[in-house]
């Protein structure tokens, strides 16, 4: 009986396969969720932070589950959904719209979509220093798969999500408006949900992967 030959390169996994098409989804959702604030009792945060959670949330689980080196990778290559939808909105936004389109829905989209570019390289350079840090930091506090998975989540999510505050909001809105609030608020929101929500997620993302990675394809 015939058998195919062996590939030279081994299969990916089945969690680092959904990972990255969940991660490269949740990168380019969390730019758009980001035009919206909504009210977290008295504070009112950018929406875009629950994506960013679950982007932060899957980085720890890939760094868990297949190591520092590919969750590292994973965090790379995100720049390349990312950077692409950035590309395609402009390309959108300098395209004339259709006759047909209804001014109110066009003022909308271009309200909604129409990004400075100060905005868009600050979102670039959080995005990567604080997810990079994100991963590097869990690793440096690794004792052993499985242990404290997490406090090790929930530690260097704070951290992260400190750093990626600093940067978005500095870079964006240093010398627009006193921005010291702005980045009170964020912190508090940001390190409250990585605290009571990131360890648990990580856990159930990673308890996930390895049931994925124990079935055969």
């Amino acid at each position: 009986m015939e058998t195919s030959p062996a590939s030279p390169h081994p299969p990916i996994s089945r969690s680092l396969f959904l990972a990255s098409i969940f991660y490269g989804g949740m990168v380019v959702l969390a730019g758009m969720l980001g035009n919206k604030l909504v009210a977290l009792g008295p504070l009112a945060v950018e929406a875009g932070i629950f994506a960013f959670m679950l982007l932060v949330v899957t980085s720890l689980a890939v760094t868990e589950l297949h190591g520092q080196a590919t969750g590292r990778r994973l965090v790379l290559w995100g720049f390349v959904p990312l950077i692409a939808s950035t590309l395609l909105i402009q390309l959108v936004l300098a395209l004339p719209a259709a006759a047909a389109m209804e001014a109110d829905r066009l003022a909308a989209f271009e309200t909604v979509m129409g990004q400075s570019v100060r905005l868009m390289i600050a979102g670039l350079i959080a995005y990567g220093l604080s997810q990079l840090l994100n991963v590097t930091i869990f690793s440096a506090l690794t004792r052993g798969k499985g242990r404290l998975l997490w406090l090790r989540a929930g530690v260097a999510s704070v951290c992260s999500q400190i750093v990626d505050t600093l940067l978005f909001v500095t870079i964006s809105f240093y010398g627009v408006f006193p921005i010291g609030s702005l980045i009170a608020g964020q912190m508090i929101a940001k390190v409250t949900l990585s605290l009571l929500v990131v360890p648990l997620l990580a856990t159930l993302f990673v308890a996930f992967g390895r049931r994925l990675d124990a079935r055969r394809w």
